[in-house]
């Protein structure tokens, strides 16, 4: 006797054009939401800081205390020119030279309260935790912040800059 095969019959309730069509919906929908939930988050991204700030002045012409931030403009490249700039992330403080003056900011984001991740451009801070812009002298030019930063007194004698935390 032949054995016959079975087979069933039907059609899909769901045809591959609109499948592939739902599922890349999906896909972008997954990509930028998760993007979107991890934006906010408390935790911030280590960025590389040559030893700046480091409290011992070893090499970086750089003195951090309680109440002061010492810096030694000739051991400091980074300062020596207008527009030159710097975070110290042990003090939490940017620093900016501005035609030779010198202005210091606190570098916690009235935002979200970032502290390490600052660029400096045509005489803007940019927090790029979440975009928020501040000029040199800590006023907000882009939000989310509301709020500006902090700024600090700076004294200088020669080639020392101080900058008084308190």
């Amino acid at each position: 006797m032949k054995k016959t095969a079975e087979f069933k019959q039907g059609k899909l309730a769901v045809d591959r054009r609109q499948f592939l069509e739902k599922s890349g919906m999906v896909s972008c929908m997954a990509l930028f939401g998760l993007g979107f939930f991890t934006s906010c988050t408390e935790e911030e991204d280590p960025m590389p800081d040559p030893d700046a700030g480091n409290g011992g002045g070893a090499g970086n012409g750089i003195q951090v205390t309680q109440q002061a931030v010492q810096i030694d403009l000739d051991r400091n490249e980074a300062l020596a020119s207008s527009g030159g700039w710097l975070l110290i992330t042990q003090a939490r403080v940017l620093v900016v030279n501005v035609n030779g003056q010198f202005n210091a900011l606190t570098s916690v984001c009235t935002h979200s309260q970032c502290d390490r991740n600052w660029s400096y451009g045509n005489e803007v801070f940019t927090c790029s935790c979440h975009g928020s812009r501040f000029d040199t002298n800590g006023q907000v030019v882009n939000g989310p912040a509301s709020s500006p930063l902090r700024s600090y007194g700076v004294s200088r004698d020669g080639d020392n800059l101080t900058i008084s935390l308190s």
